[in-house]
């Protein structure tokens, strides 16, 4: 992977995004995560009731609907990552 990372670098010049996922930061290489390589760590956690309010808000443009309080109480109980996606799917495809 690491050679496949410096080959980008060297086709692509010095403007580049690369976005790379893992479950699992402590397994990888060392190498992969110094200066240079992934300069940028970001964590995701699991969305919140707050976190979901903020992505109806930014993706559907709306701020209360009478389902909120049934999907913030969902989230409590539940581990969800993936919100924003599906928000972003009913933006673009309402039902």
């Amino acid at each position: 992977m690491l050679t496949f990372i410096d080959r980008l670098w060297l086709s692509y010049g010095d403007e580049r995004i690369m976005i790379v996922k893992t479950n699992h930061k402590d397994k990888l290489d060392l190498t992969l995560l110094r200066p240079g390589h992934m300069d940028v760590h970001i964590h995701m956690s699991y969305c919140t009731p707050c976190g979901f309010r903020m992505l109806a808000s930014n993706y559907l443009w709306i701020t209360e609907h009478p389902l909120f309080s049934e999907i913030e109480m969902s989230l409590e109980l539940k581990k969800v990552i993936q919100v924003a996606e599906q928000l972003i799917r009913m933006r673009y495809h309402p039902r």
